[in-house]
């Protein structure tokens, strides 16, 4: 069995790029809510320094949904190669 790379990064940038963007929109209606995960955005993200406003909710979302997009093909581009170079018993194919 295989993942297919393009599936697992759209499901990445959704994932991703939907969890900043609903923390980041209930960040802005109740101040106390998600306060840690857009600070830790803003230590990881370029350019975003915290909830300041609506601009900055989709700023931090577009970077999440590219990070997600990244780390969900790495994901399954790494698991499609080691699954390639072990057999089903845990036995690896002679190439």
């Amino acid at each position: 069995m295989t993942f297919n790379v393009k599936a697992l990064a759209i499901v990445g940038a959704i994932l991703g790029g939907g969890m900043f963007l609903l923390v980041g929109l209930a960040n802005l209606m109740f101040p106390s809510y998600g306060g840690a995960l857009l600070e830790f955005g803003a230590s990881i993200y370029p350019g975003y320094q915290g909830a300041t406003g609506f601009g900055s909710v989709i700023v931090v979302t577009m970077y999440a949904v590219v990070d997600g997009a990244v780390c969900g093909a790495i994901v399954a581009w790494l698991y499609n190669t080691v699954a390639g170079a072990v057999g089903p018993k845990g036995e690896r194919f002679r190439a």
